[in-house]
């Protein structure tokens, strides 16, 4: 079934209800759950949490089985909406960066070079044996193992 803007369907718990559009109840869920910090927009993106803590390959599998990927800051505002989620876990995150090919060098998980960074001071320092990326909670960034259980953050 295709449903195009403004075309209703029925509320499986209709009752009182009657029609409900879907983009009103997606609304209705992303304000809900907003408001609980699991969600936020920043720019052209939107970045959400499910709170569980996993290594960095199945953290990146569950962003893209939801049609994202891991959260990557490419900005300041972008680092900061991220942090918003690290503090209210209170839990470091895995972030969408990788070490490439070049022991020290880091990109995008498409291979780009990072145009942002927010490195810790003295870091990356794991010099070929740290290839993923957390965010500490204080925004900062430090090269990690892979295997480490952190926090998923995706974005969309």
């Amino acid at each position: 079934m295709v449903l195009h803007p403004k075309t209703p369907f029925s509320h499986p718990k209709q009752g009182r209800l009657g029609l409900i559009f879907p983009e009103e109840v997606f609304s209705f869920h992303v304000l809900v759950l907003a408001l609980n910090g699991k969600i936020i927009e920043v720019g052209e993106k939107i970045l959400a949490s499910n709170g569980k803590e996993v290594d960095f390959a199945s953290a990146l599998e569950s962003c893209e089985e939801a049609g994202g990927t891991l959260a990557t800051p490419t900005n300041e505002e972008e680092n900061e909406a991220i942090l918003g989620i690290v503090k209210k876990y209170n839990r470091y995150a895995y972030l969408g960066i990788k070490e490439g090919e070049t022991s020290g060098q880091f990109t995008y998980m498409n291979g780009i070079p990072l145009n942002y960074t927010k490195w810790h001071p003295r870091e990356p320092n794991g010099k070929g044996i740290e290839k993923c990326v957390e965010m500490y909670t204080d925004g900062s960034w430090n090269d990690k193992r892979c295997n480490l259980y952190r926090l998923t953050i995706c974005e969309f």
